[in-house]
């Protein structure tokens, strides 16, 4: 087993899937120092032997960084802007690490930045959720330098499920663009069958019960289920974002040429959630907005739902 304290690691970005991930590798003996915009709110992992740094540019000396923020904006920021962490003129990571969900666009920019600097950097996004991310449930998919993807395996493995190379450039982005399409629309398609189970006279968590134990089911369906039979809408991924991915894979597929009739058509019912004002909830609020079409009521049932995610590791 590698020893992850071999290598200094730096960490940017402490929000809903950036903090439990720096906390499992902190946890897992990783010499960790982190930066978030609000400093709160990665104080937290100093109870696990981290340090908080004041700016991107103080983990310039870091042997790998993981940026992991919201936008192209955000990423572009962090690193090559002003104050960014290959803004150092002396100094600069050997490996850079981004696991933010950004355009291909985005990515490239940043690796150039980063070959300016000699400084090797891998496209890593990540699937799954915080819940999975505390599960040990998250995995990776990595593109770029083949060498700084050994280097940086073990330190991706000891946060989840393990981290998988797909090859150079941005690679790893399509990748994760195209796991998020098929999130929404398996989402939306969940969604409208659950509410004709009910108006058929099913119980949701009878229905549910039945799929997650079916080859149908999968660990997303499963740990979407309590939110549908419950209705507890406490966000993991909210609409606004996954809306920004449609967008993505449809302006990718425009620039392929990809005919995606189900992505268009999901893209346009997320819009319809952010217009009912689901925008803050949880994006199995889906589930709501087809009980409307449909002029179902739901109310919770009640049922306690194995969500698949006991923690591991």
């Amino acid at each position: 087993m590698t020893n992850l304290s071999s290598h200094s690691v730096g960490w940017i970005g402490t929000g809903h899937m950036g903090f439990p991930m720096a906390e499992r590798l902190a946890k897992a003996g990783a010499k960790l120092t982190a930066y978030n915009r609000t400093a709160a709110k990665a104080e937290p992992l100093t109870k696990h032997g981290a340090t908080v740094a004041a700016s991107p540019r103080d983990l310039a000396g870091q042997d790998i960084v993981f940026t992991i923020v919201t936008a192209d904006k955000d990423v572009l920021a962090v690193t090559s802007g002003e104050g960014g962490v290959l803004s150092d003129p002396k100094r600069a990571p050997k490996v850079l690490i981004d696991c933010s969900t950004i355009s291909e666009e985005a990515s490239a920019a940043v690796r150039a930045a980063c070959d300016k600097r000699g400084v090797a950097m891998l496209a890593a996004p990540v699937s799954g959720n915080g819940k999975a991310v505390r599960a040990g449930l998250m995995s990776f998919c990595a593109s770029g330098p083949r060498e700084a993807f050994d280097l940086a395996k073990p330190y991706m493995d000891a946060m989840g499920r393990g981290a998988y190379y797909v090859g150079e450039g941005e690679l790893a982005r399509t990748i994760k663009i195209c796991h998020n399409l098929m999130l929404g629309i398996v989402a939306q398609a969940m969604a409208e069958i659950t509410v004709l189970a009910e108006q058929s006279g099913v119980p949701r968590h009878a229905w549910l019960d039945f799929l997650n134990n079916s080859v149908m089911g999968s660990i997303f369906t499963r740990y979407k289920s309590p939110a549908y039979v419950n209705l507890d809408f406490a966000p993991t991924f909210t609409p606004v974002y996954l809306r920004k991915d449609l967008e993505l894979g449809l302006a990718q597929a425009r620039k392929v040429g990809t005919a995606m009739p189900l992505t268009a058509a999901t893209r346009e019912l997320v819009q319809g959630l952010i217009g009912r004002g689901h925008d803050k909830q949880d994006f199995a609020t889906f589930l709501v907005q087809s009980a409307e079409m449909s002029g179902l009521k739901l109310t919770p049932e009640n049922v306690k739902v194995d969500d698949g995610l006991s923690p591991r590791g």
